[in-house]
């Protein structure tokens, strides 16, 4: 077999263990859905099949009408977005200010940072009740979103400070030049140059809030108020489990994230490519 023969099956096998690796990634997701529209009785009787014996919308209907998930999806929505936006234009204008400004204290201070990443949230979950009992801000959205904050802004700044490295200081002195202030270079040169990996890091910081479980269900009490993740767990704690709902349910959670993802992939691509440069 000549080179070219060689080089033709090393790339099959190499895509068909790709595919092979996929599909195992991915058939626990299909199987959730496709048991979302099963019955009640046919997860009973054929719990591992692929395909439902009889499609049906009744999860659906408990979950998000009777159960009043919509709720709680609008409740992980509200929160997420919004501690997501704080997060993006404090850590933007701070990793900014921090390549420019104070590069050599400014890696310092963000392994610093990085470093309350080391420590299992658990540990500060007496601190963070202390702080919201004292406060007053548990049952609100907004005691959650600073919760949030704590541990997403030195995640965000970290990475971008690594994206803003990446932006040439010519093209700021030139703008300088042409009279430009330091905030416009940074808002209309610097940051749309990195926009790659401020999307990136935005989608993650998302992902992370959107997804977070022990701090909704500490600070969290009130069924109206709760994230999709809390309201997922409350589905277990019935003493006849319901298959069907939690299915439909675990489904409602987990396709945001997929279609947020798949929407957005080459900026997220694009800006963990650029931020290989750190």
């Amino acid at each position: 077999m000549n080179t070219v023969g060689k080089s033709k099956v090393l790339t099959f096998l190499i895509y068909a263990f790709l595919t092979l690796v996929s599909v195992v990634f991915v058939f626990p997701l299909l199987w959730i859905v496709i048991s979302s529209f099963k019955t009640g009785a046919d997860l009973a009787s054929h719990p591992t099949t692929l395909i439902p014996q009889q499609f049906t919308l009744e999860n659906y209907s408990k979950v998000l009408g009777e159960m009043g998930f919509l709720t709680n999806l609008k409740n992980s929505l509200i929160i997420s977005t919004v501690s997501t936006a704080i997060t993006i234009v404090i850590s933007c204008l701070g990793a900014y200010g921090i390549v420019r400004y104070f590069p050599n204290f400014g890696r310092k201070m963000t392994r610093v940072l990085i470093t309350s990443y080391m420590f299992p949230p658990i540990l500060l979950a007496v601190p963070y009740t202390v702080m919201m009992v004292k406060t007053g801000l548990v049952n609100s959205y907004v005691g959650l979103i600073l919760v949030y904050l704590s541990f997403s802004v030195p995640y965000a700044l970290w990475m971008l400070v690594g994206f803003y490295q990446t932006v040439p200081i010519g093209i700021e002195e030139a703008a300088a030049v042409d009279g430009a202030g330091r905030f416009r270079i940074f808002l209309r040169i610097a940051s749309p140059i990195v926009t790659p990996g401020i999307v990136a890091t935005t989608i993650y910081t998302f992902i992370n809030s959107f997804n977070e479980f022990l701090y909704a269900l500490l600070f969290i009490n009130e069924s109206s108020k709760m994230p999709v993740a809390v309201a997922l767990y409350s589905l277990t704690g019935t003493e006849v489990l319901d298959w069907g709902a939690l299915m439909a349910a675990a489904t409602c959670v987990v396709l945001p994230s997929v279609i947020i993802f798949t929407l957005i992939q080459k900026y997220i691509a694009a800006g963990l490519s650029e931020g290989s440069v750190k």
